[in-house]
């Protein structure tokens, strides 16, 4: 996430050379692309942080996440 961002709320996904932004609620990709399977982990972990992400959007208190185990 970034500081000023736009609706809706949505965070970015970073793996090798892809690049994507993800809507937080319904987990659907804004733009960009990232590889099936990353995109099935990065959904897992995004269910389990959703009302963090949330969180952390309305309020721009942004921190790390743990990733997944």
């Amino acid at each position: 996430m970034y500081f000023d961002e736009h609706n809706p709320p949505h965070f970015h996904v970073r793996y090798n050379e892809y690049r994507a932004s993800m809507e937080i609620q319904t987990l659907n990709v804004l733009s960009g692309s990232i590889p099936a399977k990353v995109r099935g982990l990065v959904e897992e972990w995004a269910e389990l942080h959703r009302q963090e992400l949330l969180e952390m959007w309305e309020s721009q208190d942004f921190h790390k996440i743990e990733p997944l185990v």
